[in-house]
């Protein structure tokens, strides 16, 4: 029970940490909390719902990875560096596609609702 209790622990400190310093997942954050509400007004059923906030958490997730690699890179090392910066623009292609998903989903959902699909 303390593993757990300290595993949950570690994990708000690093989303208080991401809140903190990433205006990147601050944003997700809002978007999340809009996420919410809206997936219940625009879905009419359950599977739909789960996915609408699904994507969102997934997109703050990656942003949650990505972040970590940029920290640890700059922390390995603060000069320029080749194959760092590659890393580091395959985890910011990583958010693009989690945005992209996002977007999708959301884009296909407001259709739905509408009728224009």
């Amino acid at each position: 029970m303390l593993r757990l209790l300290k595993a949950t622990l570690n994990s708000w400190n690093g989303l208080r940490a991401a809140a903190q310093s990433e205006e990147a997942f601050r944003q997700e954050i809002i978007a999340f909390i809009i996420a919410v509400p809206a997936a219940f007004l625009l879905a009419t059923d359950t599977w739909r719902r789960v996915l609408l906030i699904g994507v969102i958490l997934l997109l703050m997730i990656v942003e949650l990875l990505n972040t970590a690699i940029e920290k640890l890179s700059d922390h390995v090392t603060p000069d320029h560096h080749v194959a760092i910066g590659r890393i580091k623009d395959m985890a910011s292609a990583a958010v693009g596609l989690s945005l992209l998903l996002a977007g999708l989903v959301w884009l296909v959902a407001l259709a739905e609702r509408f009728g224009l699909v």
